[in-house]
């Protein structure tokens, strides 16, 4: 059996469904991750998350290594039981902290050296650590220690970082001692299409698991984003599984599967919840605005999740203004579900040969169409 299996291709654009099989069961794609930073998604249980239709979700490797540490998870007997989680899971290297932490780090060739966060501690983590880490913890697919640059790096710099990646990604094949895992590599290079590529060339010729696009949604704006994208997905091969990190708006996913895409994570979600944020089939809403004081409906009619079967949006409006954290727990699951709903849309079309039609509409639509308001808060970190 492969380990992804391609089970429809859109005939118009690139957009494909597939099956990408995990030591904990097939995950049915293009799929949207949650994230679970440490080891958990901010407020929501585990049969909660898998009742709105989570297939995986994410951890951080980073924040686990320093709470509550790997051993810690050992012997607990690995992530999924700390987490309580028996379905797919993925955890990132820890290459992203390079850029999101780089005021309290140094980079050179050999790794990072970073002052902790929680008591400024130092720490270096390289691609064999980084690999090691993610082995001990024990999930489904791990991803190559990289160095994401900044998007308006000097061209020197975003150059280096792509050497690093390429350098460090073939110390973490080197290292990779877990074969129930799957180990993806990330292409670097930020908008720059040449170093995309390269770094593409570079990576395949190692052939991984599956490839990640990294870099991208730290500052580029969405249309560069957009476009590095449907440049660099096509480079990678067909017939792996293509992850897009820390993407995004509904527009953003939407157009990353046209370019053929398979996987993406984003807090978007759970953090824009939790700022009484709610995406609705009409277009994001504030719930803490004084319009739904007395509105008794639910937060989206057409949704049958847990929060809009339960409650009014009166009523979550006033959970958020009395800090009652039911509020951002029941907006978090719901934005979760209506993400989940999402993918389930783009998946149908493309099975039925509809998605290019589809997407189109969509695009056009407040539901799934580019919002300022939605746009903030992005990234795969929450804090």
């Amino acid at each position: 059996m492969s380990i992804f299996e391609i089970t429809k291709k859109d005939s118009q654009s690139n957009a494909r469904m597939g099956v990408l099989q995990t030591a904990h069961g097939p995950v049915s794609t293009p799929v949207f991750m949650p994230v679970g930073t440490r080891a958990a998604v901010k407020g929501i249980m585990p049969k909660e998350l898998s009742d709105a239709g989570s297939q995986i979700v994410l951890a951080n490797t980073f924040h686990l290594m320093l709470r509550p540490g790997v051993s810690v998870i050992e012997k607990s007997g690995g992530l999924h039981k700390f987490m309580a989680w028996d379905g797919p899971i993925l955890t990132d290297s820890g290459g992203f902290q390079v850029f999101s932490l780089s005021s309290i780090n140094a980079t050179d060739d050999s790794g990072t050296e970073f002052s902790s966060p929680y008591d400024g501690a130092k720490i270096k983590l390289d691609a064999t650590g980084a690999t090691n880490i993610q082995n001990r913890l024990g999930a489904d697919i791990i991803m190559c220690f990289d160095q994401c640059p900044a998007f308006d790096a000097k061209p020197p710099e975003q150059q280096k970082a792509v050497e690093r990646t390429i350098k460090w990604a073939k110390i973490c094949k080197q290292s990779h001692s877990n074969d129930k895992q799957l180990l993806f590599a990330i292409v670097q290079g930020q908008t720059d299409k040449q170093l995309r590529q390269n770094c593409a060339e570079e990576l395949i010729k190692m052939d991984f698991v599956g490839y990640a696009i990294g870099g991208l949604s730290v500052g580029e704006g969405p249309e560069q984003m957009i476009e590095t994208t449907h440049f660099t997905a096509p480079l990678l091969p067909e017939n792996k599984p293509r992850y897009l990190m820390g993407v995004g708006t509904p527009a953003d996913i939407i157009q990353a599967v046209e370019a053929g895409v398979d996987m993406f994570d984003c807090v978007m979600p759970t953090r824009n919840g939790r700022n009484a944020l709610a995406f609705t089939e009409n277009g994001p809403i504030r719930l803490r605005n004084s319009a739904y004081i007395d509105d008794f409906g639910p937060v989206d009619a057409s949704c049958q999740c847990l929060c809009c079967r339960t409650f009014s949006r009166a009523a979550i409006r006033h959970f958020f203004n009395v800090s009652e954290m039911l509020g951002p727990i029941m907006l978090a699951l719901h934005n979760i579900v209506f993400y989940h709903n999402l993918m389930d849309k783009i998946r149908k079309n493309i099975e039925n040969g509809t998605f290019k039609i589809w997407a189109a509409q969509a695009l056009s639509s407040p539901a799934y169409g580019r919002s300022i308001e939605a746009n903030k808060n992005m990234g795969n970190i929450e804090s």
